[in-house]
């Protein structure tokens, strides 16, 4: 108990399928024993390449990201001299611990996925006039919910009343 350690981290997430990363995930964790719980925190960042949302072109982004948890900690601590330990009683359906090992891999990786832009742009953004963007067929536009086709009707109407 008590017991604070900082670490400096860096993976590639060698493999990962789900993320394209330019560089390794880089940051520094900070784990913390209070003898009931495992405190970690750190900062990370990485780049990654993701698709633009509207243009669908490949965009290099940088994510920073902060982890923030809490693991109970199951049994006798050694630091009070009984001669056991304790051990981290994650229950997560994914595990991030083997014995009382951190799976930096597992563990990072879900810190990247959670903070992966979910509509990423580029420098067009939705407005701009990006050479790249699909111009949708007149038919596709007009497509969609018959009430909203008759709220697209009242843009540009001045007030009756």
């Amino acid at each position: 108990p008590g017991t604070r350690l900082i670490f400096e981290l860096g993976t590639a997430l060698e493999d990962e399928e789900d993320i394209d990363l330019i560089s390794p995930v880089e940051g520094e964790l900070v784990a913390e024993s209070t003898g009931n719980v495992l405190l970690l925190k750190g900062e990370f960042k990485t780049k990654i390449v993701v698709e633009c949302a509207r243009c669908s072109k490949d965009l290099e982004q940088e994510v920073t990201f902060n982890m923030d948890d809490q693991f109970d900690v199951e049994g006798t601590p050694s630091g009070y001299g009984s001669g056991e330990f304790a051990k981290v009683a994650a229950n997560e359906d994914f595990p991030l611990f083997q014995q009382n090992s951190l799976i930096i891999d597992d563990y990072l990786r879900q810190g990247v996925l959670l903070n992966v832009p979910a509509q990423p742009l580029c420098k067009f953004g939705w407005e701009g006039d990006c050479p790249f963007a699909r111009e949708l067929p007149q038919q596709e536009q007009e497509t969609g919910h018959p009430s909203f086709q008759g709220l697209k009707g009242l843009v540009g109407r001045e007030d009756d009343s």
